[in-house]
């Protein structure tokens, strides 16, 4: 290249075009040619520049030892000058430089130019222009960037406190989620219960990616303005959050808190990347401006309004379905605590680690942290933190309950064992179930000749009804039903192999309770208009029928699918198990954190101490259980599982009807039905009571009467939910309402009247236990053909059974008082009309049974 090329190339590509033609001729004399090869160092950090070198071609990179001026670590590309200023001002090499590329250099050796320099000034006039000019540049910026500064610095979020600990599929999966979300620039939803560390995670997030280096702010959407002027800026006013962010990210931190006014503005950021910013009333819309910025947003659950415009979204585990993370999580906390303390680390007792895993942790990762640091601290000098330091973690679930199993471990031993209840069912129910169907078909047909007859009215009756407070759902386990259901199943199997099908879980749960209740509705009807409790042919034919709805149903699905949706008897019994003493649970942390195959579940093979099973048969997990209804105590569970984690429990009755309690709403129907059998049982003594004189012998009166009774009842808990919602009303509009607060949901308080349906029903089956029961012997023999007059009879004193049936209502009554007070959890005088209720059906019926 000609000396003259050389001076235009200078003037067209580099710096040194504002001098004039003339220095630049002198300069172009001088330069020599150097090729320099890829990854060569140029030039060494505080050594004297050898020269002045121009780039021609290739590429250059720099890296400085001084940190706090990120300016000297840059790239150089094709017309760069470098050491200009070093050789003017006679300074040392700010930054080493290395070659990317071949690159061709023109130089000027440092003695030449600094010769030239001395011949023409104006090379150091033009030096000096053009640092001053870069001196205003970087004022400029250097003004911007505090202004910046002042404005993002009461949000800005310095790091990630922590990553994530733990193992457990769910923390993998976090973490993948965290990967993927880093790896762009979309938007970010996560979401999850208080207490997880969101604002970690879209930390994480952040400084993950490649714009790390860019600032990182969170804003609580509960301060936001509802015009959005500190997120947007005003139009030709104070710049918003978003202008000076620039490419950080941003953390709207309880986007559910944000003003509803500024949720379309969102959505629209989201959407199309683009914000308005805020203009005065009268002022024309400004343009939109483009956010480079990332919106990470972190809310405690979905916001149907933003969440279509998100391009990822997390949802956090909580802590309880993480226990296999919980062992992890207090040795990082500890040795978080220790290392910041300088103080000796203890260990946790594997006790103590059991009785964390235990726990469902409602105050997740930042209670768990609280907890160990506190531990620590009431530990002292101890090396081991027990089961003792961390008192907190006795829950509600685990207060006023004992576990008869670690009490009695002959208990455990029996039931674990063959006997209960496999041998009972197909070493006798199954047999004595058909020898009693048989001679109610062919036996006499009366309650007083035929003993069958006499044990299904006067002994299972009275003795199921009394076993649910005790035993719950005890009878299922042993009920003759399933037992053919089972062996129905089984056979069908052999002889036609096939896959079972699975539960319709969603359809069964929404239709299943009133297919129950409209059953049970016609075995009332029926019991009462073909006086069913002494006629045996057809109090066999009922048997029958509930037999073949178990066999017909569990040969086409799996398990025991009428026993759990289907069987009216079985809906009973797992509506009155719920006033229960007794309940079958799992530890929670111990099947979270130890158990991988749920073989009290699934079923499987022997392991450990479990037995081999076939699982649970109504698909019930004892660790997810929350009340009695679907478990039929058949201790599937205990034999199967490994860990010990089953537990059969010793509670106050009832207890989970105020605490973990799902109201349904065909549970309920249910309950008044069982009611209006009651009075149904009593349909002379209630036509007496009101005056009526209709001829049971016809059948349309009957039936009239028969509905009127099973509907009558019924009005009365309605009535008193219907004062109720007025006063409050009244009250209300009085702005009196802490006098009388909002009554809970009738179908919430409908289950306070569950003592009386069941003291009911008790009152009037004792009257047959205590009578007719106690001739069961003569009735035997009469059933056969023989005399059985001089064998022994039982019989109680009409007075005895009187006192009996009184103070079982009475005990009833008062139960349901105080179940309604724990269930509502509100003032006696607030719900005075349901009390006065249940004090008007426990005197119909007191009307009824007793004084009758």
């Amino acid at each position: 290249m000609t000396p003259e090329e050389i001076v235009i190339w200078l003037q067209e590509r580099t710096a040194l075009g504002i001098l004039s033609p003339e220095p630049l001729n002198a300069i172009a004399q001088v330069i020599e040619k150097q090729v320099i090869p890829p990854n060569h160092c140029l030039v060494t950090e505080g050594t004297p520049p050898e020269g002045l070198y121009i780039l021609l071609e290739g590429q250059l990179e720099s890296d400085s030892n001084n940190k706090t001026n990120p300016a000297l670590t840059i790239g150089f590309l094709p017309g760069s000058i470098i050491h200009l200023q070093e050789l003017m001002l006679d300074e040392l090499a700010q930054r080493t430089i290395t070659t990317v590329t071949e690159c061709h250099l023109w130089v000027v050796p440092a003695a030449k130019f600094r010769e030239l320099a001395t011949q023409y000034p104006e090379i150091a006039q033009a030096v000096s222009r053009q640092m001053a000019q870069e001196l205003a540049q970087l004022t400029s910026v250097l003004t911007y960037e505090q202004e910046r500064s002042v404005a993002l610095r009461p949000y800005l979020v310095t790091k990630a406190t922590r990553g994530i600990v733990g193992t457990s599929r769910y923390a993998v999966r976090l973490r993948q989620e965290i990967r993927e979300a880093t790896d762009d620039r979309k938007s970010v939803l996560i979401f999850g219960e208080p207490g997880l560390g969101k604002d970690i995670i879209a930390a994480l997030i952040h400084f993950g990616s490649k714009q790390r280096r860019e600032p990182i702010i969170k804003v609580n959407c509960g301060i936001l303005q509802t015009s959005g002027a500190d997120l947007f800026g005003r139009a030709g006013g104070k710049p918003g959050l978003l202008e000076w962010l620039g490419e950080g990210s941003l953390v709207l931190n309880n986007i559910q808190e944000t003003p509803p006014e500024l949720l379309p503005a969102l959505a629209s950021l989201l959407t199309t990347g683009k914000y308005t910013p805020v203009s005065r009333s009268g002022e024309p819309t400004p343009e939109p401006r483009v956010s480079k910025a990332r919106i990470l947003i972190v809310s405690e659950k979905t916001q149907p309004t933003i969440e279509r415009c998100i391009g990822h979204i997390i949802k956090v585990p909580p802590l309880r379905v993480r226990k296999t993370d919980i062992k992890a999580q207090v040795e990082y906390y500890i040795s978080l605590y220790t290392r910041a303390r300088g103080i000796a680390r203890p260990k946790v007792s594997s006790e103590a680690l059991r009785r964390l895993q235990s726990y469902d942790f409602p105050g997740n990762l930042k209670e768990l942290q609280d907890l160990v640091e506190r531990a620590i601290v009431q530990a002292g000098e101890a090396k081991e933190l027990t089961e003792e330091i961390f008192w907190s973690v006795d829950t509600k679930k685990k207060q006023f309950r004992v576990n008869l199993l670690n009490a009695y471990p002959g208990l455990r031993k029996l039931l674990r064992s063959s006997w209960w209840p496999d041998r009972i069912n197909y070493g006798f129910t199954l047999t004595a179930f058909a020898f009693i169907v048989g001679v109610l078909f062919v036996g006499p047909q009366t309650r007083d000749r035929n003993f069958a007859l006499n044990l299904f009215w006067a002994w299972w009756w009275p003795f199921s009804l009394l076993a649910f407070p005790f035993l719950g759902r005890v009878w299922c386990s042993v009920c003759p039903f399933m037992i053919y259901g089972e062996v129905t199943q089984k056979l069908s199997q052999k002889f036609f192999p096939r896959k079972l099908k699975r539960w319709p879980r969603h359809q069964a749960e929404k239709w299943g309770g009133w297919f129950l209740f409209g059953l049970f509705t016609l075995i009332f009807l029926w019991e009462e208009l073909w006086n069913l409790e002494n006629t045996a042919y057809l109090s066999g034919c009922l048997l029958l029928l509930i037999t073949a709805g178990a066999m017909i149903f569990s040969a086409i699905f799996e398990r025991r699918f009428w026993c759990r949706y289907l069987c009216p008897i079985g809906g009973m019994n797992g509506l009155f198990a719920k006033l229960s003493m007794t309940e079958l649970r799992a530890q929670q942390g111990i099947c979270s954190a130890s158990c991988t195959t749920y073989q009290c579940y699934k079923g499987g093979p022997q392991k450990g101490e479990g037995m081999e099973t076939n699982g649970c048969p109504l698909y019930s997990h004892p660790a997810q259980l929350e009340d009695n209804r679907d478990c039929v105590l058949c201790m599937t569970c205990l034999k199967a599982c490994p860990h010990r984690s089953v537990e059969f429990n010793l509670r106050p009755p009832g207890m989970e009807l105020w605490t973990t309690h799902i109201p349904r709403s065909y549970e309920v129907a249910l309950l008044f039905l069982l009611l209006g059998g009651v009075f149904l049982h009593h349909l002379p003594e209630m036509q007496s009571r009101l005056g009526l004189h209709l001829d049971l012998t016809q059948f349309l009166p009957h039936l009239g009467l028969s509905l009127l009774a099973l509907i009558l009842p019924v009005a009365i808990p309605f009535l008193a939910y219907g004062i109720m919602q007025l006063l409050y009303v009244s009250y209300k509009q009085l702005k009196s309402t802490q006098q009388n607060p909002k009554p809970r949901s009738f179908v919430e308080l409908a289950y306070g009247y569950l003592p009386l349906v069941l003291g009911g029903n008790l009152a009037h089956y004792l009257h047959l236990g205590l009578t007719e029961g106690g001739r069961i012997l003569p009735v035997s023999f009469a059933t056969f053909g023989m005399n059985g007059e001089q064998l022994p009879i039982l019989l109680a004193h009409p007075a005895v059974i009187t006192f009996l049936q009184g103070t079982t209502l009475i005990i009833s009554l008062l139960l349901t008082v105080v179940l309604t007070q724990k269930i509502a959890r509100q003032p006696m005088r607030s719900l005075f009309w349901q009390h006065l209720a249940a004090i008007g059906l426990a005197a119909s019926m007191w009307a009824m049974i007793v004084s009758s």
